[in-house]
């Protein structure tokens, strides 16, 4: 049996979710927070990040690792393209959504959302200004640039660069920042895209509820 750790309303958490549900596999799911200093998780995430999974006596951490693994043992529905041109292209996206887009967004998130929500702060509205304004633009033109006329990245089917793009703007929009359709109409269809896809919509329908956002 498959195990996944992590808080589902990680955007690295979703992305494995997301994956999990594409790939229709069965799975158990512990909502761990990050850096709990938890010594059995820790063996699992010696960093402490999440997301980490297990696999039977396998166990790995790093939501790119994971969804990687998951792929290679489990490939007949596909996250990743086939071509080896389009791969190294949907991963340098992943990686970019990862490691850049995802922190600015979480800036956002974190303001607007978890500062006055978990510590009862007014959020830095310089510094948000500054990620919408200044920082988060030039990545948002190049990922417009990057993204089809229509449909997901790679054709018609759903794959892992489309959910790792979207999925940090999904947190970002809980705090109330959505990306210009004017400036960047493909990437907020795209987000539309992946937000409805039926493998997608049931976790943000199970998130909505945890944060009340549907009563």
């Amino acid at each position: 049996m498959i195990t996944l750790h992590g808080a589902s309303a990680s955007p690295f958490v979703r992305k494995v979710l997301a994956v999990l549900a594409i790939k229709q596999l069965p799975f158990e799911q512990t909502q761990q927070m990050p850096f709990g200093k938890d010594a059995e998780f820790e063996k699992i995430s010696p960093l402490g990040k999440i997301p980490a999974l297990q696999d039977g006596d396998f166990s790995v951490a790093d939501s790119a690792v994971i969804c990687a693994y998951l792929e290679d043992a489990y490939g007949e529905i596909k996250v990743f393209p086939t071509r080896p041109q389009d791969k190294a292209r949907a991963r340098w996206l992943e990686n970019l959504a990862d490691n850049t887009v995802a922190g600015l967004a979480a800036g956002i998130f974190f303001q607007r959302f978890m500062r006055p929500m978990a510590f009862k702060e007014q959020p830095d509205e310089a510094l948000v200004e500054k990620i919408i304004s200044t920082k988060l633009p030039p990545h948002l033109d190049y990922i417009e640039s990057q993204l089809p006329a229509q449909g997901f990245i790679f054709g018609d089917t759903i794959m892992l660069a489309d959910i790792a793009l979207v999925s940090p703007f999904i947190n970002a929009s809980y705090a109330g920042y959505i990306p210009d359709a004017e400036r960047w109409p493909l990437f907020s269809a795209l987000i539309a895209s992946v937000k409805a896809h039926p493998a997608i919509a049931p976790l943000l329908e199970t998130e909505a509820a945890m944060f009340g956002f549907n009563k």
